[in-house]
């Protein structure tokens, strides 16, 4: 007959002291605000590249009495710029803006109706710039035509949500610096509440000669599973989570939250699985600072 397995021997009394409930509970919880905030700085970098993709190209054009002669006097300035425009390589997407479009824009600012005003308003001309190199060339031609022509570019919202993105990663970051020692002190607290438990068990090991190696390594395997196990679970925990702000975020890119779960960003994936790792380091680092401390405070 096989003998059974028989797990290790608990010569301290460590399943009593610190039990299997709390403490993974709790690293758990920190595991879940971790996917959650690594989560949120993959997003958040994703659609500020989106958004400064669109915003690098885009272009504004503003013709200033535009029913004026152009500068060769056979037309309109309007009519010279969208003609300059459609003959751009680079230009795409040209349209005018609507009187009714325009005075929607500036209604906050001046009114309900821009035509009480009694001022001529400059034609508003919205493009995408796709061609190579900057558009400087574009700018010094339009000004030739329709001299007082303003091409403006969106290199300014490029700038701003540049910094917002950078600014997004750094409370991310900061977030997950503070969960790292919430964690830590948690994991601190409740060695120590172990080490009071079994302080006379642990007191008489340590003077029949047992060394500060041995018995930080016996409790600091035991926070070890512990905290492995709560990370695990929180990790897991956080998965139908995720996969449902996704399925949020692109209703129409995921049906189903297992499609939606699929379609999570490739570093996400990646970084998730390192979660229980960095638990279980920061863990068993703790409690080997932990028991160390205590042990070197006896007499």
């Amino acid at each position: 007959m096989a003998e059974r397995h028989r797990p290790p021997a608990d010569f301290l009394g460590l399943r009593a002291a610190l039990a299997d409930r709390l403490l993974p509970l709790l690293v758990g919880a920190m595991a879940f605000l971790a996917a959650l905030g690594i989560a949120g700085a993959q997003a958040s970098a994703g659609l500020a590249a989106h958004w400064q993709q669109d915003a690098a190209t885009a272009l504004t054009i503003q013709v200033p009495t535009p029913q004026a002669q152009d500068a060769t006097t056979t037309t309109t300035r309007l009519a010279a710029v969208l003609g300059a425009l459609a003959a751009t390589p680079g230009a795409e997407g040209v349209q005018q803006l609507s009187p009714a479009a325009i005075n929607n824009l500036l209604s906050p600012w001046l009114g309900t109706d821009t035509a009480d005003l009694g001022l001529p308003l400059p034609a508003v001309i919205t493009a995408h710039w796709a061609g190579p190199g900057g558009v400087g060339p574009l700018r010094a031609a339009l000004q030739k035509l329709s001299p007082g022509t303003l091409v403006d570019t969106g290199a300014l919202w490029t700038g701003r949500v540049a910094a917002l993105t950078a600014s997004l990663q750094a409370c991310a970051a900061a977030v997950l610096v503070i969960v790292a020692l919430i964690g830590a002190a948690v994991v601190s607290v409740a060695t120590h509440a172990g080490l009071a438990q079994r302080r006379e068990t642990i007191v008489i090991v340590h003077e029949l000669g047992a060394f500060d190696g041995d018995i930080a390594g016996l409790i600091a395997q035991r926070i070890l599973r512990l905290t492995v196990t709560g990370a695990l679970t929180g990790t897991a925990l956080s998965l139908p989570v995720l996969a449902w702000l996704a399925r949020l975020a692109a209703p129409f890119a995921a049906s189903t939250l297992s499609s939606a779960l699929l379609g999570l960003p490739a570093p996400l994936w990646a970084a998730l699985p390192a979660l229980p790792l960095i638990a279980a380091l920061i863990g068993w680092g703790t409690a080997q600072l932990t028991v160390r401390g205590w042990l070197r405070t006896l007499p």
